[in-house]
């Protein structure tokens, strides 16, 4: 059974209040009557997410939280006292993040993002000092292996992102094509590992790897637009960006592989689908 995750737990036994479930060496945890299934039978398997109540007593709830125990999100501080920062991370008792574990005080009603992992005392508990969770070095990736990305911060060079939840990387400024906020999750490569161990990142595959499925978007955005579009090849990059998520440069190569191959017309002002 693991703490701060999801769970299967069979039934063992039902009562008014709920019903207990099978929870090994944790013992029976209660599963409260408003969480219990239709139908729900002795011996029957749950999916529960497995945390502690306000009275530190593990229990059982089969709603799922935004975050669990390894994981990154971003996630608003709905109460800041002496204790700490109270997070909203869907679940009736807040997750806790205390104040040694702040990047500075946290405010009420601001998001930040958090990495949720367990104390000493098998407490779910949330941190933002993501250094000392998240390795920066990457020996285990590969270049071009996909990954899900988590933005968390800017520097000079560009945007610092939480990789797989588990590693931290980089994105440089002049390869980004798209707006990158503060809690962002998108999709994104491994661009290469650097001879410190460092994680360079990309949002797109070379374009050798990409044209193609560029060329796709773009035949479907006319088709879906009376086979007419205004972005043509002298279009700004912002305005490229916006639709496609890319730089102009690798969108004019896929405007040209689409007029050698005769699907498209390409005047001053517009491209139409042949």
């Amino acid at each position: 059974m693991q703490i701060g995750n999801m769970n299967r737990m069979t039934v063992l036994k039902r009562l008014d209040f709920g019903v207990y479930l099978d929870g090994k060496e944790l013992g029976e945890i209660l599963l409260p009557i408003r969480y219990v299934p239709i139908p729900c039978d002795i011996g029957s398997e749950i999916a529960i997410f497995l945390y502690r109540d306000s009275d530190d007593r593990l229990i059982a709830t089969t709603e799922t939280p935004k975050v669990m125990v390894g994981e990154c999100a971003s996630l608003k501080a709905v109460d800041v006292n002496r204790v700490g920062a109270f997070m909203d991370w869907g679940l009736p008792k807040d997750l806790l993040v205390p104040h040694c574990e702040q990047n500075g005080r946290m405010t009420e009603g601001h998001n930040y993002i958090v990495n949720v992992y367990l104390d000493d005392e098998d407490r779910i508990v949330g941190t933002a000092k993501l250094d000392g969770w998240l390795s920066e070095t990457g020996v285990y990736f590969k270049p071009l292996q996909p990954v899900r990305l988590l933005i968390f911060g800017e520097t000079d060079l560009g945007y610092k992102a939480v990789v797989n939840h588990t590693h931290i990387g980089l994105i440089y400024k002049n390869e980004v094509f798209q707006k990158l906020n503060y809690g962002r999750r998108v999709e994104g490569y491994i661009k290469e590992i650097r001879e410190d161990g460092k994680i360079d990142l990309m949002l797109q595959l070379p374009a050798n790897d990409t044209r193609d499925e560029l060329m796709e978007k773009i035949l479907t955005h006319l088709k879906d637009n009376n086979g007419t579009s205004t972005l043509v090849d002298k279009s700004s990059p912002e305005d490229i960006s916006n639709q496609y998520s890319v730089s102009k440069k690798n969108y004019k190569k896929a405007l040209s592989s689409l007029y050698k191959q005769r699907l498209i017309t390409i005047t001053k002002t517009t491209i139409h689908l042949n």
